[in-house]
């Protein structure tokens, strides 16, 4: 299959390049961002989104903060500073952003060559990270397709593929594995409200790929599986807590719980760099959890679809606890329960696979 890029340098190697995700699925139109403020607006829009293509496009943001002209290095890390400070702020709840823009922290702070060739370094270091992605992301998609039997009909929730990514995605990533290994495949995707992940991103991507996929309303997906009509349900995660706890597009928490009622195996597909050490369960995550505007909810795409001043319940994410969840899938391994995912353990790794 054609690997989509959601998110690269710009051919002049100026800018990034994002393919803007709010004109999917109508047209495939590409944006190169100029400036910090772009990169920021781009983020905090979903132009750009996906844990891991956050994450990448954050990393290649910062070097924008610099044009090759510094001649002090301390004036030059504070604009990298700066840089980061802003586009951490974007996209809080995701883990990915605030790891690569530390990333691209530490080589500014460790830098002690030529002020004006900073911005070279920080570049090779934003290529790396999105490199590293790409070979996460077919990691992930090999692994995860061991737990995708032949005929599987998988119920998947947002988007969790090429689009959100550097490479083939997160969970997504298993089916394309799956279907290229020979197995037959059916997605259901839920189509993600309000802002339709699902109908607009995913279902465009596997009908590209031509993976066979059915779009269904999100409280539609207890009665397909009630109707035994699901085989395992595979998502994505933006923070993966110590205990295992998952933060991810909101919704994904109902659909355990509905995947638990029915006997269905409920699979999270997400890189090492998801996991977060510092944060013990999803009780703190929950702090992080950002509510987004209003308007996506009472004018979603344009027209009124609530009252004008209703007041409005709108979070990014919720939590999935850990119990839930029958294993975890990164690039290092299948996690299964009960899981630690913290510094003691180090990195997840094979010793956390049964």
């Amino acid at each position: 299959m054609e690997l989509i890029r959601a998110v690269d340098w710009s051919d002049d190697g100026a800018g990034v390049r994002i393919l803007d995700q709010r004109a999917l699925p109508a047209s495939e139109a590409y944006r190169d961002l100029r400036t910090i403020d772009e990169v920021y607006e781009a983020i905090v829009t979903l132009a750009v989104r996906g844990a891991p293509a956050i994450g990448i496009a954050a990393a290649m943001g910062v070097t924008l903060a610099l044009d090759g002209q510094e001649t002090e290095r301390l004036g030059a890390r504070m604009k990298v500073g700066l840089a980061a400070s802003r586009l951490r702020a974007a996209r809080p709840t995701a883990v990915n952003l605030s790891w690569a823009l530390q990333r691209m922290s530490s080589v500014a702070g460790q830098y002690r060559g030529d002020p004006r060739d900073l911005r070279g370094a920080l570049t090779a270091e934003a290529t790396l990270i999105r490199d590293e992605d790409r070979a996460m992301c077919r990691s992930i998609g090999e692994r995860g397709a061991t737990l995708i039997p032949d005929g599987a009909r998988v119920l998947t929730h947002c988007n969790t593929g090429a689009l959100a990514t550097g490479g083939l995605g997160t969970a997504l990533a298993a089916v394309y594995v799956a279907a290229q290994q020979g197995k037959r495949v059916e997605v259901y995707a839920n189509e993600t409200r309000p802002l339709l992940q699902g109908s607009r991103l995913t279902a465009w991507e596997l009908e590209r790929a031509g993976i066979p996929v059915t779009v269904l309303v999100d409280g539609a997906a207890a009665s397909l599986m009630r109707d035994g009509k699901v085989d395992l349900c595979l998502v994505g995660a933006d923070r993966i807590a110590v205990n295992g706890d998952v933060a991810n597009k909101i919704g994904t928490y109902p659909l355990a719980i509905v995947a638990a009622h029915h006997g269905i195996p409920f699979y999270v597909a997400a890189p090492s760099s998801t996991f977060d050490p510092a944060t013990p369960s999803g009780t703190e995550v929950g702090g992080l959890i950002e509510q987004r505007n209003a308007d996506e909810v009472r004018c979603g795409f344009g027209r009124l679809t609530a009252p004008a001043d209703a007041q409005v319940y709108n979070p990014a994410f919720d939590v999935t606890p850990a119990a839930l969840i029958t294993a975890i899938v990164s690039d290092r391994a299948v996690h299964r329960p009960p899981y630690r995912f913290d510094r003691a353990a180090g990195p997840p790794g094979e010793e956390a696979t049964s």
